[in-house]
């Protein structure tokens, strides 16, 4: 018996991307072939002006290839009408960008429901359903705030948030921790890490080096080719969060202690 195999989630065959005409023309991805299996989480890294955001896009449905195939769930979405494509991202796709993107004359769980909208979902069921999203990252008490009233990790947690209320299969991040501190990035690569161990495919562009840590496969671009695809070793699950319980843990037992120890005091 012959043993089946399951397509990839992603095929890319020869895709090329140019800009510009004539002596301005400046080919962005050239001849690009990548796979990119069901559950993945890919890191993809290389200098500026080297493709990465680029062929996001395109994985995205963002951007057209000017020549080559794509090929999403084993189906071309070459000749795929604008409305179509945009269906596709709807249900399928979920993306988080470096600067958020979140829109500022609406409340934080208005901008997690806002795809929600567009499947012309009932408002009383969008807004349960961004507020269950919300809880998951342990937001629900920054519901009714409004952007500008957060801090850059809640923002991205948010941007994540409303990126998943779709439930995509797959996740595109583009820089996601580009606007961040080291501790934010940590609490938003550990929550994308998550994701992915509950079965999503993550495709992240990333210019820091220490990020790739997370990623299951990690892919380097150089002059719109591939230059390196390497599979990278299993990751360890962070002992950050338990170390942080375990401290508050400790802090109560020496409050409680330095109260028995000033009760005593007193008694004598």
């Amino acid at each position: 018996m012959s043993k089946t195999t399951t397509p990839p989630v992603i095929a890319l065959k020869n895709v090329v991307k140019s800009y510009g005409i004539g002596d301005a023309e400046h080919t962005v991805l050239d001849g690009v072939n990548l796979k990119i299996e069901r559950g993945e989480f890919i890191a993809i890294m290389g200098p500026s002006g080297c493709g990465k955001t680029t062929l996001l896009n395109i994985l995205g449905l963002l951007d057209h290839a000017d020549d080559g195939d794509y090929l999403l769930d084993n189906r071309s979405v070459d000749t795929l009408s604008s409305g179509r494509r945009a269906r596709i991202r709807s249900e399928q796709i979920g993306f988080v960008f470096q600067s958020f993107n979140l829109i500022a004359r609406l409340n934080v769980i208005d901008n997690v429901a806002l795809p929600l909208t567009y499947k012309g979902v009932s408002k009383t069921k969008r807004l349960l359903e961004a507020s269950k999203m919300l809880s998951t990252f342990h937001l629900s008490e920054r519901e009714y705030y409004m952007p500008w009233q957060l801090s850059g990790g809640q923002s991205q947690r948010v941007a994540i948030a409303r990126a998943l209320v779709n439930n995509p299969s797959i996740i595109l991040a583009d820089e996601p921790t580009g606007n961040l501190d080291s501790r934010s990035s940590h609490v938003i690569m550990e929550e994308l890490s998550d994701i992915h161990q509950r079965g999503n495919t993550i495709i992240m562009v990333t210019h820091n080096p220490n990020l790739t840590s997370y990623a299951s496969r990690v892919i380097t671009m150089l002059d719109g080719k591939i230059a390196t695809d390497t599979k990278a070793p299993r990751r360890k699950k962070s002992k950050i969060a338990p170390k942080r319980r375990l401290d508050s843990q400790s802090q109560t037992k020496k409050r409680k202690n330095v109260k028995t120890t000033k009760k005593k005091k007193g008694a004598k």
